[in-house]
């Protein structure tokens, strides 16, 4: 039974799983699956001026949101402390070599720690990176109404165009970002 926890689940099992995870929801209840409401019912939460934006009745909208928030990052610390797979992360060669000529050497831990550390944030490529890079993505995820889980798996499934466009957006985004920018950030 722990091989179940400590190791990857196969995309046949995991796959489905995430499929069923949509229609379950909006069958119990009308749930809606996504992270990036968070923002704004947080943000309501706490009552910035008298933004209309923000006028709403957040404690009945966001009361499902602030659990599966809660249950995603208590999830994502059991799954990298108690549940941690020892084995190195298994990256292709070309993977290795493209990070190395960018100047990222240390492959032990989950993400590069020459790119996501402490020791990182400092640097000007830290404060790019994550600061900045984190701010664009949590802006980009409420100005497209919703982040990449969220249109890719609830949009999708629900056949909205809007979310279509926005996931191809995401993509074309990711690949922008991989060849052309972090090769000039990481210089």
């Amino acid at each position: 039974m722990t091989d179940v926890l400590y190791n990857p689940w196969p995309w046949y099992i995991a796959g489905p799983i995430i499929g069923l995870t949509v229609p379950a929801l909006l069958l119990l209840g009308g749930k809606m699956f996504g992270v990036s409401s968070n923002l704004r019912h947080a943000c309501a939460a706490c009552n910035f001026g008298n933004v209309e934006f923000f006028n709403y009745d957040w404690k009945s909208a966001g009361k499902w949101n602030f659990t599966f928030l809660a249950g995603t990052v208590i999830g994502g610390f059991l799954a990298g402390s108690v549940f941690a797979n020892p084995e190195p992360i298994a990256l292709a060669q070309s993977t290795v070599t493209d990070l190395q000529q960018l100047g990222i050497r240390d492959f032990d831990g989950l993400v590069p720690a020459g790119l996501f550390s402490w020791d990182m944030l400092g640097t000007g490529v830290g404060l790019t990176v994550l600061v900045i890079g984190g701010f664009l993505v949590g802006f980009g995820a409420r100005y497209a109404g919703g982040c990449t889980s969220g249109h890719a798996i609830s949009g999708l499934s629900d056949l909205q165009i809007a979310s279509l466009i926005a996931v191809v957006g995401f993509f074309i985004g990711g690949l922008i970002m991989t060849f052309w920018i972090y090769p000039i950030i990481l210089g």
